[in-house]
């Protein structure tokens, strides 16, 4: 199933064979409506995965199949992306990288980048409240754009590199929610999905490989290595591009 939509600004392309459809996305959509029924109250799932690994664009695709699965229910997905901290602050601030003192734009994507107590606050709020206000991410502004949609939906799946990483700031986040989803990948097939990704917004080749290979990587590794178990384990089949069970 072929699937286009907008995500951050950018236009993006995604294909899901029915085969993954029907064995991993529809039972996933009938046990959260299951889970909202039974706890009677939103419920928050987190979807958590390495830089590349197509998060975004999965949340995005699982809120449109919901409308078919699991009409009586609103599934919204949005992303913690919001919480960069704003491109002023990391072109003023610095941070020590391997001995050198460089502007924090240089690692913007990087845990440090985000403003994890602030998210942290605002999934509370999530948990708490019957609606709330959400920032988003803009890619064409580099810059997050405060309160830009409205939290009020049943099923809340918010997606995040960092959000089940076991590391400072964002440890024991996963613990407030409901239900968890992790995706795993070869890092050699995480490098070239990067590099495309960063050529395709307007970068040269080479510029695109010495940001990924400084910046990305670091955090793909990252993810891959401190992600706490998760109740589903998605992986990308490096022969398809497939999500398939792990």
């Amino acid at each position: 199933m072929e699937y286009k939509a907008n995500i951050n600004g950018i236009d993006i392309e995604a294909v899901y064979s029915q085969e993954s459809i029907d064995g991993i996305f529809k039972p996933l959509l009938l046990k959260l409506s299951q889970m909202h029924d039974e706890k009677k109250k939103r419920i928050l799932v987190m979807l958590a995965a390495p830089p590349g690994a197509g998060k975004s664009t999965l949340v995005s695709f699982l809120e449109e199949l919901s409308k078919e699965i699991i009409p009586g229910k609103k599934l919204q997905a949005t992303g913690m992306d919001g919480f960069h901290r704003r491109q002023e602050y990391l072109l003023t601030h610095k941070i020590m990288v391997d001995g050198r003192e460089l502007p924090m734009v240089d690692i913007k994507g990087a845990p440090v980048t985000f403003d994890s107590d602030a998210l942290r606050s605002k999934i509370q709020e999530v948990c708490r409240e019957k609606s709330c206000k959400w920032p988003i991410y803009d890619r064409l502004l580099h810059n997050p754009v405060e309160d830009a949609i409205t939290v009020d939906g049943d099923i809340v799946l918010l997606e995040g590199n960092y959000l089940l990483a076991d590391i400072d700031g964002f440890r024991n986040l996963s613990e407030l929610a409901d239900y968890t989803i992790s995706i795993s990948a070869k890092e050699e097939l995480l490098r070239k999905r990067l590099i495309d990704r960063k050529e395709a917004s307007g970068n040269t080749r080479q510029k695109a490989e010495k940001f990924v290979d400084f910046s990305d990587m670091a955090n793909v590794r990252l993810c891959l290595q401190k992600t706490r178990k998760a109740d589903l384990e998605l992986v990308v089949s490096s022969d398809t591009g497939e999500l398939v069970l792990r």
